[in-house]
């Protein structure tokens, strides 16, 4: 048995200690919000927060992440109002296909947590290894800007 502490919940989980941990958030916890994109932690989609560094899920093995507290797109916001990420996601129009979001979001609000004012030196390589096949990149950037209150 392995516990993770997934958005504050405990969850014991049976499962083998080198599962990578996406699959035990999507397919044994339930949490579908972190996505599968690659398999090899090149595009981002699912980018979680493992003790508030964004990881890339689908490499950590859960043995990795036991102990350590887990936040998924899921529970990034609070009392039922969006992260304010979220609402500059919604108002700079950002999501296109929706795929990578998640996971742009995730990286996006670590950046926000590390340095509450990023430059855009800081944006660019905060983001560099999310994808997105829509290239909202230039609403992605305007979308931070605005969370950090730099727009």
């Amino acid at each position: 048995m392995i516990r993770l502490t997934i958005n504050g919940t405990k969850h014991d989980l049976d499962v083998p200690p080198d599962m990578p941990l996406l699959w035990a958030i999507r397919d044994v916890v339930g949490l579908t919000g972190t996505k599968f994109g690659c398999g090899v932690a090149a595009c981002g989609a699912c980018t979680v927060h493992l003790s508030g560094a964004a990881v890339r899920s689908c490499q950590v093995p859960v043995s990795a992440a036991a102990g350590q507290p887990i936040t998924t797109i899921e529970g990034i916001a609070k009392n039922g109002k969006p992260h304010p990420v979220q609402d500059a996601w919604v108002a700079e129009n950002v999501p296109q296909c929706g795929y990578c979001q998640s996971g742009q979001i995730m990286s996006a609000t670590a950046l926000l947590a590390e340095k509450p004012k990023p430059t855009d030196a800081d944006i660019s390589a905060a983001m560099s290894g999310n994808i997105c096949r829509c290239a909202m990149y230039p609403r992605i950037k305007k979308a931070i800007k605005r969370a950090a209150g730099i727009a």
